[in-house]
């Protein structure tokens, strides 16, 4: 049974009932086959809705649970989660309640992160492309701004009202090199983001930037995430502890406060197993400098596809199957609308694939090496290319796995394909319950996107008739 959406939108922080949840028992691989057979008898997936998305609400949880475990012996640490993995309200909601803070990248997911509930002083305001007006919005609100570059910081200082509650910081990057996948990786030598530390000056000017500005207490850097190794992003984090040292020791006063440890953890996109763990970035802080992790600075985290990618599945069915050039070719609902990155980076962003029966069962047939696409119209729109998979058949399912993070909320609009339902579950005493989580967009609702209410404004709509 579909159970129906909680309606409570009170801001988190309020008693609610709990709910037991069943699934502590079950590893993730089987917490999948489970939701996918009960959401096939429900009716979320199937002909008339040939894909779905579904997160797993305990995971998610568990997931919280362990970064605050990792981090239990650190005295203050804010862990924020990167709204821009999973922009969806009831997400962003579940993880409030469970504790976490917020990284917002725009004005939209800003937006996003107070109507999810979260404090204005647990929200982290990130954008590299601030607006004035966003500006003044974060300063007003109280929420904390880390400014880009130093011509960003001067219109902080210009917007700056009496009394402003917002913590400050300033990006940096410590242009300690990329990782294996180049755009993805945010602190080497030509990147967009923060003020390029290695550069001819910079680092004075960061360095007396704070010593005019009593206010400005926070320093921020993103080595990157995906593709790139611990001992990569531990010393990213060295550089800012040193800088905040050094920046410090100038001031002759305690200037820098907090600093934000921004970028995530690497996910295994290979298997079930969650690695690397909190706990090994933890270790990978500790070897390289464990004063960060003293107390001295409050920490600011901002995990997000490590939190949602494992805890997460999209499902899709097979509308055809055909052979091409001595390959099985089966074509499903499931491509670069929903796998963007995988589609166009698959080497980088590759996604495991399971096989299913349309009754959600997993198939058991001899394997066969096959394409496995997507339905918009080019030829790249493929999810997996070459693989071995049980033999796939019209009306059978396909499970594209550690798909939570970047492929629910950003969905590509190309082919004005409608975005899928995405439904959280949970394990209860009568088995497997679903809410809905965002409901799949009707082809009325694409058209109405689409500007629907302006179908005649190019051909009568302006004002002057001599106009072209």
């Amino acid at each position: 049974m579909v159970l129906p959406a909680d309606d409570d939108t009170r801001p988190t922080g309020g008693t609610r009932p709990t709910c037991v949840d069943r699934s502590a028992g079950f590893d993730r691989s089987a917490r999948v086959p489970a939701a996918l057979r009960r959401a096939v008898a429900d009716g979320l997936i199937g002909e008339d809705r040939p894909l779905a998305a579904f997160v797993d609400v305990q995971g998610v949880r568990d997931g919280v649970a362990a970064l605050h475990g990792a981090f239990a012996h650190v005295p203050d640490v804010l862990h924020t989660f990167a709204a821009k993995a999973c922009a969806l309200v009831p997400v962003l909601r579940l993880l409030a309640d469970a504790g976490m803070g917020c990284e917002a990248a725009s004005p939209g997911e800003l937006r996003l992160a107070l109507d999810a509930g979260f404090a204005p002083a647990r929200i982290v305001l990130d954008s590299p492309a601030k607006t004035r007006a966003e500006i003044r919005e974060a300063l007003a609100l109280g929420v904390a701004l880390n400014a880009d570059n130093l011509a960003e910081l001067e219109r902080v200082a210009d917007l700056r009202p009496p009394g402003c509650a917002s913590v400050l910081g300033l990006r940096v990057n410590p242009q300690v090199g990329g990782g294996t996948i180049g755009p993805m990786s945010t602190a080497t030598a030509h990147s967009k983001f923060g003020v390029a530390l290695r550069d001819p000056g910079a680092r004075e000017r960061v360095v007396e930037a704070f010593a005019r500005r009593p206010w400005l207490t926070r320093l921020h850097a993103h080595v990157g995430s995906q593709g790139c190794p611990l001992p990569l992003i531990a010393e990213g984090v060295a550089a800012l502890h040193d800088l905040a040292e050094e920046i410090d020791a100038r001031c002759g006063r305690r200037q820098v406060t907090s600093l934000d440890l921004g970028g995530g953890l690497p996910v295994n996109f290979d298997g079930d197993t969650v690695t690397p763990t909190y706990a090994d970035y933890v270790s990978a802080l500790t070897a390289v400098r464990p004063a960060v992790l003293d107390g001295r600075y409050r920490l600011v985290t901002e995990f997000g596809r490590s939190l949602l990618a494992k805890n997460g599945f999209l499902a899709a069915r097979v509308e055809y199957v055909k052979d091409a050039g001595g390959r099985r070719v089966a074509l499903t609902h499931a491509g670069a609308q929903v796998a963007t990155r995988t589609v166009f980076m698959p080497r980088a962003w590759p996604l495991r694939v399971s096989a299913y029966g349309p009754d959600g069962t997993p198939k058991d047939a001899p394997r066969l090496r096959q394409d496995v696409t997507g339905p918009l119209c080019f030829a790249g729109d493929v999810v997996a290319h070459d693989r071995p998979l049980p033999e796939l058949a019209e009306g059978d399912l396909v499970v594209l796995h550690d798909a939570g993070a970047y492929c629910f909320s950003a969905p590509w609009a190309y082919n004005s394909l409608p975005r899928p339902g995405v439904y959280g579950f949970a394990f209860r005493a009568g088995g497997v319950g679903f809410v809905t989580v965002r409901p799949a967009q009707t082809l009325r609702e694409v058209s109405q996107e689409s500007g629907l209410a302006q179908a005649d404004a190019l051909l009568d709509g302006f004002t002057d008739p001599s106009r072209p």
